[in-house]
């Protein structure tokens, strides 16, 4: 199917404004260029990406976001629907394994092909591996019938949700059960349980609290891979901003935005901070929503999320991370994930009871071990990331940080055997929650923005359409679907054809396999 032409939208070409070059806002700059509309994008930094753009000190690439791109075919999408193909900006290497786990007693490889994956569990878990076959035969149905929900909008919700289109999704929500629970249910050891559900970090979740239907997240890893992508996943906002520009998208970097420009209850343009004031038939906010909410929105224009519903709201937890250029290579997987000795006490610190914890859990990327491009000959470039509560836990982070820098130290040295990490260590740059508010307008230092909770899901997450305002559009991880790259693509995918169809226009729809 062909892209339409400027005169489809009737009366020349329409404009559409994008506050923000996260992932969200130029996958909807590339799909909506490619249609014939005006497209803008302005971003506050020298750089695209938001959360997931990169650092670049003396040869070392650190991204500073998302390391794990699961789903790439809802990245492919994207690219296809536009004219493209994403193997012509991207250059993409799927992982085996995709990554490694260590418990305190055991280290759990989960590889690319399934029997592989089941060889292991048989290895470490006698009488388990026939699970992963019902595991994956259940997971992949409730996926398929869930996929609808995640591609729709809610724009108007009860029409939506009560279409037969989604009833065959409402038995899959599991809404009584845990992601944990619902693992459970397949496998019987609770370690080989949290193989398959630590995914619901992702979300910045606990999985004993994270809704049980986010146990496909794993299926999604072990049906479709896991992959990296050359000179680290920073790479992919900033190809889509080179195919947006390469149809006609005008990229404003250093250009942050001051406010929304409204007339009456009608979003009709943004002012930058610089004073000028730029206009457009739509505006589409991927800034993070409640940055957007208490610092973009005019004095006393929001009825509904107002101040005190953004403290009301609930939100993900936060991250201390370290990004390190050392001077040797270390012989560890791309992804390695450890689990706290007591790891359900070191969940319940940060989820519960919003404290920092002495037994932590973390994660590690040495991604030099696929990709040379991201540090000199012979070094590596190092990601470490420990999950903490958000801002609202009122931890001191400029007394926190050293601390749990020596915590991240001793458990690399104790859990990974890197004991000489420290005197190869040439450079480190260290982000706490109070980085990620500071820094990039994160609210609350929340990494994952709001949390997945039921009351935070599909209509009762901040619409694509935003309900406060007319010819508003949202997209990023505090709309619906959610966060995590697969979600936010969805999300571009789905602000950007209600744009389309209101503009009249014809435009491509390609699926992907569930």
């Amino acid at each position: 199917m062909r892209g339409p032409d400027a005169n489809d939208a009737g009366g020349g070409a329409k404009k559409v404004i994008i506050v923000g070059g996260g992932p969200g806002g130029v996958a909807s700059a590339l799909l909506l260029a490619s249609r014939g509309i005006e497209v803008h994008l302005y971003e506050k930094h020298k750089r695209l990406g938001g959360r997931t753009g990169s650092l670049e000190v003396d040869g070392y690439r650190f991204d500073i976001g998302p390391t794990f791109l699961m789903m790439k075919s809802l990245l492919d999408r994207i690219f296809t629907e536009a004219g493209a193909d994403s193997a012509d900006y991207l250059d993409f290497e799927r992982l085996d394994p995709m990554y490694q786990i260590r418990f305190a007693d055991k280290i759990f490889s989960a590889f690319d092909k399934t029997e592989d994956t089941k060889a292991e569990i048989e290895r470490l878990f006698p009488g388990q591996s026939g699970r992963m076959d019902d595991f994956l035969k259940r997971e992949k149905s409730r996926f398929s019938c869930l996929l609808p929900a995640f591609q729709r909008d809610f724009s108007k919700p009860w029409r939506t949700t009560l279409s037969p289109k989604l009833w065959p999704a409402i038995p899959h929500l599991s809404l009584r059960t845990s992601v944990f629970e619902n693992l459970k249910r397949y496998f019987s050891d609770d370690q080989l349980a949290l193989c398959f559900s630590f995914q619901s970090k992702y979300l910045g979740m606990s999985a004993w609290d994270c809704p049980g239907a986010f146990a496909m997240l794993s299926y999604m890893e072990h049906q479709h891979g896991i992959y990296h992508t050359k000179g680290g996943l920073s790479e992919i906002p900033k190809a889509m901003g080179k195919a947006a520009a390469d149809r006609g998208a005008h990229i404003h970097l250093e250009r942050p935005v001051k406010q929304l420009l409204l007339r009456g209850r009608e979003v009709i343009g943004v002012e930058l901070e610089d004073g000028e004031l730029a206009y457009a038939d739509k505006v589409i906010i991927n800034a993070d929503f409640g940055h957007a909410m208490s610092r973009l929105v005019p004095e006393g224009a929001l009825k509904k999320y107002t101040k005190p519903k953004m403290e009301g709201m609930k939100f993900s937890c936060s991250t201390f991370m370290m990004h390190l250029g050392v001077t040797k290579t270390y012989d560890l997987p791309h992804h390695s994930i450890v689990f706290a000795r007591d790891y359900r006490k070191n969940v319940d610190e940060i989820f519960t009871h919003n404290r920092t914890s002495d037994d932590i859990s973390f994660y590690l990327r040495n991604a030099s071990v696929t990709d040379p491009t991201l540090a000199p000959p012979g070094k590596s470039s190092l990601y470490l990331l420990v999950p903490t509560p958000n801002l609202d836990s009122g931890i001191d982070w400029e007394e926190a940080r050293g601390r749990y820098r020596s915590l991240v130290m001793a458990a690399c040295a104790e859990r990974l055997g890197m004991t000489d990490l420290e005197e190869h260590i040439e450079v480190e740059r260290i982000f706490t929650p109070q980085t990620w508010s500071d820094d990039l307008d994160i609210f609350k230092g929340a990494t994952f923005n709001l949390s997945h909770c039921l009351s935070q899901m599909a209509f009762l997450r901040p619409r694509n359409q935003f309900e406060e305002f007319k010819n508003c559009y949202l997209v990023g991880g505090g709309t619906h679907p959610g966060s995590g790259l697969p979600t936010i693509f969805e999300s571009a995918r789905i602000s950007s054809n209600l744009i389309s169809d209101s503009f009249g226009l014809r435009y491509s729809r390609v699926e992907v396999e569930a």
